[in-house]
């Protein structure tokens, strides 16, 4: 991961949301000893289980949290920019709860862990800013694993599909930047299971599917699919 130049922060998410509480010297503080790289497809941000000592505000590109059972590659989280990368880990002992992998080429601004921990523990709002982005990131994870807990296939899949459209490219038509293998691993079904429930929703027309695009024709019919699947 090449190291770059700084990008300008002046309308950057991690200084007007994040670091409101902090005032310009306790921001200053925390940006000068910052370094901007570069993550390409498919490295390794954050590997599960090894020692954390820096966050990563990633403000470009798409990535996976993904966690390891009986030998099984779980996806449990997807997120997009702008989000800090890491968070988990300070109140984990900075141990990485997660692998975290560049789903598209990313880059992000590689963050001082223990310099940013010691604001959270003395700058109250700058905590609650934290712990709500933290709290965020969580819900969600926490929403995938009901719905594969108690959903069919289909519910699962439709869940995904809505998430994906919502969340990670705001648009009812989009390329994907995951192989059909992820989001099976996504849904907690198997790549059969989902390619057999795209033609499903593809054939009611629900969706469209032509290679990695995706275009939601009846959004109301997946809401419906994901409340009783």
């Amino acid at each position: 991961m090449p190291n770059q130049p700084l990008p300008q922060c002046e309308t950057c998410f991690f200084k007007n949301g994040l670091c409101k509480g902090l005032s310009e010297d306790e921001f200053r503080s925390i940006f000068d000893q910052t370094r901007h790289y570069t993550f390409k497809k498919g490295e390794i941000i954050f590997k599960q289980g090894s020692k954390c000592s820096e966050l990563i505000f990633l403000t470009t590109g798409i990535v996976k949290f993904v966690t390891n059972s009986n030998g099984r590659e779980l996806i449990v989280a997807i997120d997009r920019a702008q989000t800090l990368l890491g968070l988990a880990n300070i109140l984990n002992e900075d141990i990485n709860l997660f692998t975290i992998v560049a789903v598209t080429e990313c880059s992000g601004c590689v963050i001082n862990f223990t310099r940013f921990k010691l604001f959270i523990m003395s700058n109250k709002q700058f905590m609650f800013e934290v712990m709500s982005l933290s709290t965020q990131m969580f819900r969600e994870a926490i929403f995938n694993f009901i719905s594969v807990a108690r959903k069919q296939s289909n519910g699962r899949v439709a869940d995904i599909l809505l998430y994906l459209s919502d969340k990670i490219y705001s648009s009812r038509t989009f390329s994907l930047d995951l192989s059909r293998q992820e989001l099976a691993d996504y849904a907690g079904c198997s790549k059969e299971q989902l390619i057999h429930t795209l033609r499903t929703f593809s054939n009611d027309g629900i969706i469209t599917v032509s290679g990695k695009n995706i275009d939601i024709i009846d959004y109301d019919k997946l809401i419906t699919i994901s409340r009783v699947g």
